[in-house]
């Protein structure tokens, strides 16, 4: 057993600012508790941040920490690989406190809703099976109705 505080500890990843549409930081927080069935991060997005749009080969759970966000559900319509039409389908609040589980496979974005603050969050990536590498696919997109490459 392994005890640890999001606030104080957990090694610092750094992100690649593709994937977000402003500044954005993490702490890893899973390999101070030695988990192995998933990977924990404490996800810091400034103000007006947000993932790109994405997708994950296993299930994730959010649960907000620090002021206000959004999760946002996507449909995907055409068969190409990284061109293709989007449509909202779902915009989710979240809150401090609040706890969201997002299924594998499910395009979405998540992070800040407003310019002015900051939003956190833990994001626990559960892996699709036991030894299993949990993936990610990112996408370049207008948010509204298109997304045009994979990132």
């Amino acid at each position: 057993m392994k005890k640890t505080n999001i606030y104080g500890s957990g090694d610092q990843r750094k992100v690649n600012p593709e994937w977000f549409t402003n500044k954005t930081w993490m702490k890893v927080l899973s390999n101070k508790i030695k988990s192995q069935d998933q990977d924990i991060y404490h996800v810091h997005f400034e103000k007006g941040s947000k993932t790109k749009l994405h997708w994950h080969n296993g299930n994730q759970v959010l649960i907000g920490i620090k002021g206000k966000g959004s999760l946002e559900i996507f449909k995907r319509y055409g068969t190409s690989k990284n061109n293709f039409t989007i449509k909202r389908i779902e915009r989710i609040t979240l809150n401090e406190g609040d706890i969201l589980h997002i299924p594998e496979k499910t395009l979405h974005t998540h992070g800040s809703v407003d310019k002015k603050k900051i939003f956190s969050h833990i994001a626990i990536n559960i892996l699709p099976r036991k030894n299993a590498e949990y993936k990610t696919v990112w996408y370049e997109s207008d948010f509204k109705s298109k997304v045009s490459k994979i990132i």
